[in-house]
């Protein structure tokens, strides 16, 4: 019998270390890496030249934790809160990581918000 959630996380895994061969954040244009649980999620511009991040948010946070965190609205604050602190850390462009997940409903809410916020990518 196969479990599923453990070949569901498996399958995701394996998705993500597909897309991480591509895409590479550096320095001048770092890796906004967006992780997705099944009640939060999170945010975080990495430099994986240096192997640090540079700036993170989250639905974790007190600002955003008063609402329902695991909703397109929750992923929606993420976005900007993360695209306003990037813009105050000096960074304008960024490549996206979306995880090993689809392009779709809380992932892509990260993505326009950011957009919105002054990010390029």
């Amino acid at each position: 019998m196969v479990d599923t959630a453990k070949h569901k996380r498996q399958g995701r895994i394996r998705r993500h270390n597909r897309l991480r061969r591509k895409i590479h954040g550096t320095s001048t244009r770092p890796r906004l890496a967006v992780f997705r649980s099944n009640r939060h999620i999170s945010a975080q511009i990495i430099d994986d030249g240096q192997g640090n991040t540079i700036v993170a948010a989250s639905s974790l946070e007190l600002e955003i934790r008063s609402g329902n965190t695991g909703s397109k609205e929750a992923a929606t604050k993420v976005g900007q809160l993360i695209g306003e602190r990037a813009k105050a850390a000096g960074i304008t462009s960024i490549v996206f990581d979306r995880g090993g997940l689809k392009y779709h409903g809380r992932v892509a809410a990260v993505a326009e918000a950011a957009r919105e916020s002054g990010l390029e990518f």
